[in-house]
């Protein structure tokens, strides 16, 4: 089989043969082939069986036809090495029984040797290396989006614990940023060590400081992780939820491509000065729209992102457990077809 490499040249800005597509999701809460197997695994038994996992990696790939595979598991897979304990509830997400409410606390968080703490992870990647004729992305949680689910204990709304402990204690702050910044580096080259051809940094939950505080607390973490990892020559994403107004802070660090939610399009970053490769955005809403809407705005983003060779088509977050297969199938092909007529 022919392997696919559209991905990996946008990400480098070369010329390809169509736009380049995958969806953050893609392997999941849509597909009824992975809501039986949940009947079942929960996600951290899907995730420690390599076999399994990469069945689920693989499944959208196969089903839609998109050029890039995403690992299926979560942000929190490498916290109970650093002695977090994290439960994944349903209806909830990531619960931490043991929150952050001091350095002490802090300084009790241990290092992680992902040979010995996740090694299914790395097995898993191996295995869809030998199976894939696309790149597969792996991924890590960025260190702010981590400390909120570690600070708060679970999801949150305002993220209230998170900002008061960071203005507050700024020492003890900057610890937590430097032990996962860390413990970020080693997780993730371990993966590019196992195989994996690309990496995204999600900080989904970034966006709710502002770009003052960015660069105080969190900048410095984000480029000594991109630093460290620049030098494994795979390309490097960022993203994050509701952060367009950290778009131009992420274009100075040393990554290679800038995910876009839906609030800002292609042009708007454009004529901010990013010039590195743009990822997004189609707002995952419209996939529950009829089709003549979601042809209409994906249409609008194709038109802008194919100004340049910098551009993957992919949603501005992670596709609903509502969202039809069938769709996702139809805008991957609605999306190689009208960039192949118009490269």
């Amino acid at each position: 089989m022919t392997f696919n490499d559209n991905f990996l040249k946008a990400c480098r800005g070369e010329a390809q043969s169509q736009v380049p597509v995958w969806y953050m999701r893609q392997a999941g809460r849509s597909q009824p082939e992975y809501r039986k197997i949940k009947e079942k695994y929960s996600l951290f038994e899907i995730t420690h069986q390599p076999e399994l996992c990469a069945y689920v990696t693989k499944l959208p790939v196969d089903q839609y036809n998109n050029d890039a595979a995403i690992l299926y598991k979560d942000i929190m897979t490498p916290l109970p090495a650093i002695g977090v304990d994290v439960e994944i509830k349903s209806g909830i997400g990531p619960v931490i029984e043991n929150p952050i409410r001091s350095k002490g606390d802090v300084e009790k968080l241990g290092t992680i040797t992902p040979e010995d703490d996740v090694p299914y992870v790395l097995d898993t990647i191996k295995l869809l290396r030998e199976q894939l004729t696309v790149p597969l992305i792996s991924f890590g949680g960025a260190p702010f989006t981590l400390a909120s689910y570690m600070i708060e204990g679970g999801p949150s709304k305002n993220y209230n614990k998170t900002k008061a402990f960071m203005y507050a204690e700024p020492e003890a702050w900057h610890l937590l940023m430097d032990k996962l910044g860390e413990m970020t580096i080693t997780y993730v080259k371990s993966q590019i060590k196992a195989g994996a051809q690309a990496i995204q940094i999600f900080d989904s939950w970034v966006g709710t400081l502002n770009v003052t505080d960015y660069r105080t607390f969190v900048k410095p973490v984000m480029n000594k992780i991109f630093s460290a990892l620049k030098g494994e020559n795979v390309p490097l994403i960022m993203f994050g939820v509701g952060a367009s107004h950290l778009a131009q802070e992420w274009n100075d660090l040393p990554l290679d491509v800038v995910g876009l939610d839906w609030r800002l399009s292609i042009n708007e970053a454009r004529n901010l000065g990013i010039k590195k490769t743009l990822q997004g955005n189609l707002d995952p809403a419209i996939l529950l729209s009829p089709w003549s809407v979601i042809e209409e705005r994906t249409k609008e983003i194709l038109d802008q992102g194919l100004q340049s060779n910098h551009f993957i088509f992919n949603l501005g977050h992670g596709v609903f457990p509502e969202v039809n297969p069938d769709t996702l199938k139809r805008l991957t092909a609605f999306v190689h077809e009208y960039s192949a007529r118009n490269m």
